[in-house]
């Protein structure tokens, strides 16, 4: 063989050995390793293993999605088209139910996403991905359902709600506001150190006399006073611009002067013409009709408190830090305002112990009130007035007031 063929035949061979070595690293590129855990996802993990036997005991199934069979199957097959995921050449697509099984146990547990991860046989990332677009989903569709911009239509429902249940005419919303609890964000500095010295954003709400939410803000810093919150949320703009569709002043049942129609809040709020707050202590223990008016407005205003515990209760991410960016603490806390408002009509079966309406995770926001204006205090003494008189009084007021019960304002 001549030395020309030899040389010949090495180019070959080299060409032929990198085409093999290229053919090799594409192999490499395009294949996916997944961990021996989570291939037996479908065999041990819990959504495969739990799922069919809870679907068979309606008890447990509540306790565990906090929510029924039936809500939960409305749920899937209308969040389906957003929830659907194409089959890939290396994996097949988790399916919406059990990527809505997987939001829901996040949400009600406040498991971390690699415990989760364990449990349901994924990886953490995936899991993280799951929660996080499956709660964009549910936004997206059940808002415009269950929280839809407030028209003058729904006001005037909600205060025909907190005359009937609450005694408290012209009331269409009790307001109240709690710090979400929030491991510090890099770089964010005391923006979000609030002044119970922990890290927390704020969850701002306006709900009705059946504890449904009807407008929410989230997202403010926990620095900031109760004030500020209310003034620079999108709610207290729309509060002081009159764009939330408030309707007009009305004569309230039995009374001779027309009213405004007021929200109800706590010593956190500013009172305005808009919005009532309590008198002071020392006020309502030197007059009994301003006892009297904030034994009324506290009656009512207990609706937002337990709306806030409900929410806590079904839902126990609020009892621990949220860790995570912000615009995803914010999407989370929607997405639990939007299920709450869902599910208030839903079969409960839980025990007394359960609903207990205690509120860990959720803090009061500092009660330092603000200036009043003269006509707002003119307001809230019309309001005393109506409730001292014999068309807006109610039987049990002196009673209970006079028994020493206390008032909470």
């Amino acid at each position: 063989m001549e030395e020309s063929d030899e040389e010949q035949i090495v180019v070959v061979a080299c060409l032929l050995a990198e085409e093999e070595e290229l053919e090799k690293k594409v192999k490499r590129k395009h294949s996916i390793w997944i961990h021996d855990i989570f291939k037996k996802r479908s065999e041990h993990g819990e959504y495969h293993t739990l799922f069919p036997d809870l679907s068979n005991d309606d008890i447990k199934f509540f306790q565990y999605f906090r929510m029924s069979q039936a809500k939960f199957h409305y749920l899937v097959d209308t969040l389906k088209p957003h929830l659907l995921r194409q089959n890939t050449k290396y994996r097949e697509a988790i399916g919406p139910e059990e990527r809505l099984a997987v939001c829901l146990r996040y949400l009600a547990t406040g498991n971390s996403f690699r415990s989760l991860a364990f449990s349901f046989r994924m990886g953490e990332r995936t899991v993280r991905e799951i929660v996080y677009s499956t709660c964009e989903a549910i936004i997206e569709v059940l808002q415009p359902i269950v929280m839809p911009k407030p028209s003058e239509d729904t006001w005037i429902e909600s205060e025909k709600g907190f005359y009937e249940k609450w005694n408290f005419p012209n009331a269409i919303a009790a307001i109240d506001g709690k710090h979400v609890l929030i491991q510090a964000p890099p770089h964010s500095g005391s923006n979000y150190f609030c002044y119970k010295k922990h890290f927390s954003l704020v969850l701002l709400a306006l709900v009705d006399a059946d504890k449904k939410f009807i407008v929410v803000d989230v997202g403010a810093f926990g620095k900031n006073s109760d004030a500020s919150i209310l003034r620079n949320s999108s709610l207290g703009k729309g509060l002081q611009d009159g764009t939330l569709n408030i309707p007009p002043r009305k004569i309230p049942p039995g009374g001779t002067e027309p009213l405004p129609h007021v929200i109800i809040g706590d010593e956190a709020f500013p009172l305005c013409t808009y919005l009532m707050r309590p008198y002071s202590r020392d006020d309502a223990q030197r007059n009994e009709e301003k006892k009297v008016f904030n034994y009324r407005l506290s009656r009512a205003r207990n609706t937002v408190e337990n709306t806030f515990g409900i929410l806590a209760k079904k839902f126990r991410i609020f009892e621990r830090r949220l860790s995570m960016h912000e615009e995803h603490i914010v999407t989370v806390v929607m997405t639990t305002c939007c299920l709450h408002n869902f599910l208030r009509n839903d079969s409960c079966h839980w025990t007394e112990n359960d609903l207990n309406t205690s509120m860990r995770g959720l803090q009061n926001l500092r009660n330092v009130g603000g200036n009043s204006r003269t006509d707002a205090l003119a307001v809230r003494d019309s309001f005393k007035s109506y409730f001292n008189s014999e068309a807006g009084s109610v039987d049990w007021q002196l009673r209970r007031i006079r028994a020493g019960m206390r008032v909470n304002v």
